[in-house]
């Protein structure tokens, strides 16, 4: 089934500051609650305690998207990641990993790599979607029958 690309880059954003909001809330947290402040108050984290908030990371972008279908801002916006062949089906472990692993620089500069990227790819990719060959869609769209 071949899904249309269609303009979704509003629910796109809604849905990455959702999912990062989600993720830096956590991050800070833990920082202010298990960090150790300087003299000039800045906080620190070392040894493995440190891996805890990339834990978080991999567990509330991966983890939860290959799970349950969506991340939570996906669900919310109403939007799914799938392989770019259009088949409704959750993604792989590899997929979901290298869509998220650019989001770093996909969220560059307030999210205008990705932004430039989707508006000039015709199946309105970022860079971690063509590196991950996926698409998002409106989940709506993926109920409809073909």
């Amino acid at each position: 089934m071949e899904i249309p690309p269609k303009s979704n880059i509003r629910y796109r954003i809604l849905a990455g500051l959702i999912d990062y909001t989600l993720i830096y809330a956590f991050f800070l947290t833990y920082l202010f609650s298990f960090g150790t402040p300087d003299e000039e108050a800045n906080y620190s984290i070392e040894g493995l305690p440190a891996l805890v908030p990339v834990i978080f990371w991999f567990l509330m972008t991966i983890g939860v998207e290959i799970w349950l279908g969506a991340t939570v801002g996906n669900t919310i916006a109403g939007l799914r990641a799938i392989p770019q062949n259009g088949r409704n089906r959750k993604l792989t472990f590899g997929e979901s990993f290298k869509r998220h692993f650019c989001d770093v620089i996909d969220m560059s500069f307030f999210g205008l790599v990705g932004i430039i990227t989707i508006k000039n790819t015709a199946k309105r990719q970022r860079l971690g979607d063509l590196w991950g060959r996926t698409i998002v869609v409106r989940a709506k769209d993926l109920d409809q029958p073909g």
